[in-house]
């Protein structure tokens, strides 16, 4: 280990050490010392070598110093620290224009509104020097942001920029006490629902939004925010009728039909949703998430082919554009041809590819050469993509952990003695649960091809009820669920079932006595599932742990599912869900179907038949033709769903066994057997 990667690693101790040095330096800076501000910085970095803030104030002291190069090169230092840090990228235009170098200035100004929007200098600087340059509808935008920011008192500005830097316990706390001063400021009550989106406070949020549009109807922003958050929330009904009454409210923005067209496409309008792609395309060709957002709904229906030539206009438009590359490798059956890998390559390295691009790239180059049967190079692409994205993410595995063994703690056979006869006696969900990449989906499409049962989405109403009823609580604070599960009432839980029924019923458009739900997730909450809906069926979908676990880690999920960026991540959430999963088998003795995906793979019949006895529905052929149901679907599987079921993909991971040794060591001889 190099003297640099021991400093990275400072103790609790040395870090806060560091983060006095660091204040120290802004001051000795303010005060105008450069010197005295260059050397606290350096001591700094002496016990954290990555430490972000000294980084940064190192570089503006050395260009204040008129001494950008050294400033460019302890900018590289910090983007490789933390690649989505905003300022870092500002930082880097000021240097650039310093030199000259005014093309690399503008672009580097650009990614840093990127990656944080509320960077007023940057949007100076892109307005001027985008209309010096005779880009006038971009320099035109930039000055309608620099005119939103500087409308905004100095704390909501700020506030905005710690969101963008994810320093959002910050922003709350500031936002808060801005709100505390001013009352029912609209903008502060905006921002406040944001920042509850990023801690999962979806009904807060809301709320806040619902009195923002009702304090200044007029809010369009709010109203924007609005329709996002019904539709996060997969109240799409809702957000439909909201994302058209904006659009009733300027019918000739792009924007707002473009919002209207994802709500269309997500309660299942696809041709209308197409038809407003297609329209804004026409006027916007070299658009490439436009492009993007096509290809996405023509693979969900089933249009492989011309999703393809989407996707690929996606990156002749934008040749970085990384999610182009991965929406091609995630169809699971495009094979990349040779330039198109020569091209990944080229732009993966480039020093200019952004974060999110290049660990799009990743992925997608992980798969392509998997395809070719070069391992060596895929796995390599793979873990530099996994890591890349896990230090976006900043998870820490052992907080899922203290999690799920807080379910083993207060949900054992009493609780469900205790509220014996409660909730809502309906059958009608089935829960498809486990890890993703599981096969799910593969059971999703048997059952959904029954003439009885309809196949939805990976619905968050169970985990959005969870954390209902976990409540607000300050960082650090112990958890409320699901200890408090013993403090509801019969009613409450009974409630709670009608509600969950209700909310769904968007989403069952064929009318049948069952549906499913397949959020892997919820084996976190079967307790909640089973006191809420006493007669849902719940089936757990089982992969062998070194195959499930490899299969996750070459995923690049849209959202969620931050415990598969990393061999050891994604060992300790597989053991941790095993062992939950032997808990309900003990206070739950046969309430839960374990479908094991590799015997479903060797026998077929035998399995469909056990499904189907298990959800007490009759034998149907449809089910073992399970490729020919025609319907939209919206995961990683859905081009394999519409095959004929394949062993191939059964022992994948066994081509990749020699780089897996920290799986097994996290796993153990026991799981990773089996």
């Amino acid at each position: 280990m190099t003297t640099e990667t021991t400093a990275s690693l400072a103790s609790p101790d040395l870090a806060g050490e560091a983060d006095k040095l660091v204040e120290a330096a802004k001051a000795a800076l303010q005060r105008g010392s450069l010197g005295d501000a260059e050397a606290r910085c350096n001591d700094a970095l002496n016990l954290k070598s990555d430490h972000r803030e000294a980084l940064y104030v190192l570089a503006a002291v050395q260009r204040y110093a008129k001494r950008p190069v050294d400033a460019l090169a302890t900018i590289a230092r910090l983007i490789d620290a933390d690649p989505g840090y905003g300022r870092a990228y500002q930082e880097r235009g000021h240097c650039l224009r310093a030199l000259g170098r005014d093309a690399e200035a503008l672009a580097a100004y650009q990614a840093a509104v990127e990656h944080n929007v509320g960077l007023l200098a940057s949007w100076r600087m892109l307005a001027e020097m985008q209309a010096r340059a005779g880009q006038h509808e971009a320099a035109g935008f930039a000055r309608s942001q620099c005119a939103y920011l500087e409308s905004l008192p100095g704390e909501l500005q700020a506030v905005i920029s710690l969101i963008q830097e994810r320093r959002i316990l910050k922003a709350e706390n500031l936002c808060r006490a801005f709100l505390q001063q001013h009352g029912h400021h609209p903008e502060g009550m905006r921002l406040l629902a944001e920042i509850g989106v990023h801690f999962n406070s979806y009904e807060e949020a809301e709320f806040l939004l619902e009195s923002c549009m009702v304090l200044d109807p007029g809010n369009i922003n709010a109203q924007f925010d609005y329709v996002n958050l019904l539709h996060k929330r997969q109240k799409y009904g809702e957000a439909l009728d909201q994302a058209k009454a904006l659009l009733g409210k300027a019918p000739a923005n792009g924007q707002y039909e473009l919002l209207y067209a994802n709500q269309a496409i997500a309660v299942g309008e696809f041709e209308e949703g197409l038809e407003i792609y297609r329209k804004q395309l026409a006027t916007m060709p070299d658009n490439p998430t436009l492009h993007l957002s096509v290809g996405h709904a023509l693979k969900t229906i089933g249009n492989q082919a011309e999703a393809i030539d989407a996707y690929r206009q996606a990156y002749h438009v934008r040749p970085d554009f990384g999610d182009a590359y991965w929406s091609l490798a995630n169809l699971k059956t495009y094979r990349f041809e040779a330039g198109e890998i020569k091209r990944m390559r080229e732009l993966e390295d480039h020093p200019r590819t952004r974060l999110a691009d290049r660990y799009h790239l990743c992925f997608a180059l992980g798969k392509a050469l998997e395809d070719r049967e070069d391992f060596a190079d895929s796995f390599a692409y793979y873990d530099r993509g996994n890591r890349l994205k896990r230090e976006e993410l900043r998870y820490d595995w052992r907080r899922i952990t203290a999690e799920l063994e807080r379910q083993h703690q207060h949900c054992g056979a009493e609780l469900f003695d205790r509220f014996k006869g409660a909730g809502c006696p309906a059958p009608d969900p089935i829960f498809i649960l486990g890890l993703p990449r599981a096969g799910s989906t593969l059971l999703e499409q048997i059952l959904s091809s029954h003439s009885q049962v309809e196949g939805t989405l990976e619905l968050p109403n169970i985990l959005s009820l969870a954390h209902r009823i976990d409540g607000r609580r300050r960082v650090g604070e112990e958890a409320n669920y699901p200890g408090n599960l013993t403090e509801l009432t019969a009613e409450q839980l009974t409630e709670f079932g009608e509600a969950f029924l209700r909310d769904t019923q968007i989403h069952r458009k064929r009318g049948t006595p069952y549906f499913i739900d397949k959020m892997p997730n919820n084996f976190r909450h079967i307790a909640l599932i089973r006191l809420i809906l006493p007669n849902a069926r719940i089936i757990d979908a089982r992969r062998g742990a070194m195959g499930c676990c490899f299969s996750g880690f070459k995923q690049l999920f849209a959202e969620g599912q931050d415990f598969t960026y990393g061999l050891e991540e994604v060992g300790h959430y597989y053991s941790d869900y095993v062992r939950l999963m032997d808990h309900w088998d003990q206070v739950l003795p046969g309430q839960v179907l374990r479908v094991r995906y590799e015997e479903v793979v060797a026998d077929l019949d035998g399995q469909v038949r056990r499904l189907l006895d298990f959800c007490g529905l009759p034998f149907e052929a449809a089910c073992l033709n399970f490729h020919e149901t025609e319907r939209a679907v919206r995961t990683a599987s859905s081009e394999q769903v519409r095959q004929p079921i394949f062993r191939s993909g059964v022992d994948q991971w066994e081509k990749f066994s020699e780089f897996l040794d920290p799986l097994r060591a996290v796993l153990g001889p026991e799981l990773a057997n089996t």
